[in-house]
């Protein structure tokens, strides 16, 4: 949520994020809007006020006077409960409007239309070089009997899929190692709810505007959560903190689902883009400050490297351009691990910086040891590990020539000492 102090102070500046980010909010209507209310608000004050004085007199008055000022009072009655009716109806609109204000980017975000215009950072690690025809991932786990996307499909629809015996172990395996890696870094483990209240989805930011990505129990008024962000971010909602409680650092495993309306006939080829995965999250919330956020970002980012890196993958880091930042980021930073299936570096990991924008959305807030104020937090998050998108590089880049597959150092211990992938007869 921005303050509208600032959109007041500098229109054009959210006018510019909006287009930036190619979201649609009319910013003069919410102006327009805002002085209505405002001016209302103070009517509505003003009475209360002589409304107050009046009733103080009318005991000490009599006859023509004392009818008067009787008559006066109802009609300030009258005024009283018309400008509650305009505030009533005009509210709503105004609160819609000040929701989709988006977050202006930070000065360093690239300017661009979509993902094709964000800007490499670096990259890190060596693409294998195949002496030998190369599978995908598809293949490989259907050659091994570890995946099975047609009984997927059959029992699910589309964009399901099924890992078995050694798919799952190796699924399971990449979570686990993440999570232990988070643990060792301090951050504070967490099994959470996969649903949410539309509070909770708005506080974070999802709603407005992503409802058609988001599985949503019309029933039970709850939704799907599409990444354990939405619980994690929420924990503390509604909350004062004490500063000495800052940073809070959040690590959870947790199932996630998304509807991705709108990727009809995209990448509808194996694991990448599917409803149902699972992700190791980590989210912070730290205290007011840019330069503390910004340590934090590339914290989070570190850690999810980490395990890039742990897993031997190669991947590029790219600084993600205006056009494919969501309403509430100031700054986003992807991996993409090289696919070879793909013939490309694919996103597998995003983080997220946003400020104050969801703190204020969610009224989460510590109080200044110096001056006592109650003030926002910030919040950034990003992806440790996300599977099974991951085990496409993994599986591809780790294929031998009889279509086993080696297991990573790392995750050798989480298969139970196993080191190869091999068709069970």
């Amino acid at each position: 949520m921005i303050d509208i102090k600032q959109i007041r102070e500098n229109p054009q500046k959210f006018k510019k994020a909006a287009k930036d980010k190619h979201f649609d909010v009319n910013i003069d209507r919410l102006l327009y809007l805002d002085k209505l209310l405002v001016e209302t608000k103070q009517k509505l004050q003003d009475i209360a006020t002589i409304k107050n004085q009046i009733g103080k007199k009318i005991p000490k008055l009599s006859g023509v006077v004392k009818e008067a000022e009787i008559a006066n009072l109802s009609n300030l009655k009258k005024e009283e409960q018309h400008s509650q009716k305009r505030i009533k109806m005009r509210q709503p609109e105004y609160d819609d409007l000040l929701a989709q204000v988006a977050q202006p980017a930070d000065e360093d975000v690239p300017s661009g239309k979509d993902d094709t215009e964000s800007v490499e950072l670096r990259k890190e690690g060596q693409i294998r070089e195949f002496d030998f025809e190369p599978k995908d991932h598809v293949e490989l786990g259907m050659g091994l009997g570890i995946i099975d996307i047609e009984r997927g499909v059959k029992t699910a629809g589309t964009r399901n899929y099924f890992l078995k015996g050694d798919g799952a172990l190796l699924h399971w395996a990449i979570l686990r190692f993440a999570m232990d890696y988070m643990l060792e870094q301090g951050y504070v483990p967490f099994s959470v709810p996969l649903l949410a209240r539309y509070e909770t989805m708005m506080g974070t930011g999802f709603f407005p505007g992503s409802e058609e990505q988001t599985y949503m129990m019309e029933k039970d008024e709850l939704s799907l959560v599409g990444t354990a962000e939405v619980p994690l971010t929420a924990y503390r909602m509604g909350e004062i903190l004490s500063a000495d409680e800052l940073p809070l650092k959040y690590a959870a495993m947790s199932s996630c689902f998304r509807r991705e309306a709108g990727a009809a006939g995209k990448d509808t080829y194996g694991l990448y883009r599917i409803h149902q995965f699972d992700k190791v999250e980590q989210v912070v919330v730290c205290r007011n400050s840019r330069e503390e956020s910004n340590k934090f970002h590339k914290e989070i980012l570190s850690n999810a490297e980490h395990i890039m890196q742990a897993l031997e993958l190669p991947y590029r880091v790219v600084n993600v351009c205006t056009g494919d930042l969501g309403r509430g980021q100031a700054k986003k930073f992807d991996i993409e691990a090289w696919m070879p299936s793909r013939e490309s570096y694919s996103e597998t990991h995003s983080a997220s910086k946003f400020y104050d924008f969801q703190a204020k959305r969610m009224n989460l807030r510590y109080k200044d040891r110096q001056t006592g104020k109650n003030i926002f937090c910030h919040t950034l998050n990003n992806t440790v590990i996300a599977s099974p998108r991951i085990l496409i590089p993994l599986l591809e880049l780790y294929q031998t020539e009889d279509g086993s597959v080696t297991i990573p150092k790392a995750l050798q211990p989480y298969m139970g000492g196993k080191e190869k992938i091999e068709k069970c007869e």
